[in-house]
């Protein structure tokens, strides 16, 4: 199968270690998808500095096709991320160079792929409709939605996916049934310690998250995304689909960024623009999805 990761990019500036990863949903979806053994591309904007040079390079070398990925005379997609305690908090990003409108050249590109997957932190949402027309479309809303704003778009989708680590077990399936009686074909709601909750035609199956040493959880929402699209994708069933997205999920939570491929960065400069102050890193011990 053929998987389009299309949308955001970023690099996720790890303040604490002075270095910077690869980063963003559609970035992170199109490799762990590459990973998993699908034909993966990224249609999406980097700036032509170290950071964006670097997110490129790590796409050639995770096999992601990169022939629709535009390189700009810009800055790259940022986001600051500093350690409070044990907790990895976002400070603050830098997302315009990332985001672009779709052209027509792009929707027929998309007509090449099997499905197309796109989040919240780009600008493609309003133009589910038309993907649709083309290929198969998974559209992660994050977890700051509001499910009327999704709800238009969710007929057109195949599958639907939300961060809902702030919600309680009751409110996630309620979450996905109302998802699912809109017209997706697939919803997925990942909560963190608490596993996930993936919802079809069939009924609605519970996972439990992997335990696992956690160093960080970045990209592990993105990691079970890609794990369920290409289970299906795939033929498998789902509760074998649920069990391999948890088990690659897990594995991102034991390395540095969504996948590695870090460089270092002059994090103190950052800090003196920011006035932002240093912290110590630990790693975590939890159970994670």
């Amino acid at each position: 199968m053929r998987v389009l990761g299309a949308g955001d990019n970023v690099a996720d500036r790890y303040l604490h270690q002075a270095m910077m990863y690869p980063g963003g949903n559609a970035v992170n979806v199109a490799v762990f998808a590459a990973r998993l053994g699908a034909r993966a591309g990224y249609l999406g904007v980097l700036g032509n500095d170290a950071a964006g040079r670097q997110i490129l390079r790590a796409l050639r070398a995770e096999h992601v096709d990169t022939t629709l990925t535009r390189v700009v005379q810009a800055p790259n997609a940022t986001a600051d991320v500093e350690l409070v305690g044990n907790d990895r908090v976002f400070l603050r990003s830098d997302r315009t160079t990332a985001l672009f409108e779709l052209e027509d050249a792009h929707l027929k590109a998309m007509g090449e792929y099997d499905i197309v997957h796109s989040g919240y932190a780009g600008t493609l949402l309003s133009r589910v409709p038309e993907m649709a027309e083309r290929a198969q479309v998974s559209f992660d809303f994050g977890s700051r939605f509001d499910p009327r704003d999704a709800e238009p778009y969710l007929p057109h989708l195949h599958l639907a996916s939300f961060s809902g680590g702030h919600l309680g077990e009751e409110e996630a399936g309620l979450l996905v049934r109302r998802v699912l009686d809109a017209g997706a074909e697939y919803a997925l709601v990942t909560r963190g310690s608490e596993g996930a909750l993936l919802g079809s035609a069939d009924g609605i199956l519970h996972q439990e998250a992997d335990r696992v040493h956690v160093r960080d959880t970045l990209g592990a929402g993105d990691a079970f995304i890609a794990g369920v699209l290409v289970g299906i994708g795939a033929g498998r069933d789902l509760r074998s689909t649920l069990v391999a997205a948890s088990a690659q999920a897990a594995q991102v939570c034991q390395v540095n960024g969504a996948f590695e491929r870090g460089i270092p960065f002059d994090a103190e400069a950052v800090r003196r623009e920011h006035g932002t102050n240093d912290n110590s890193n630990d790693d975590q011990e939890a159970v994670t999805a």
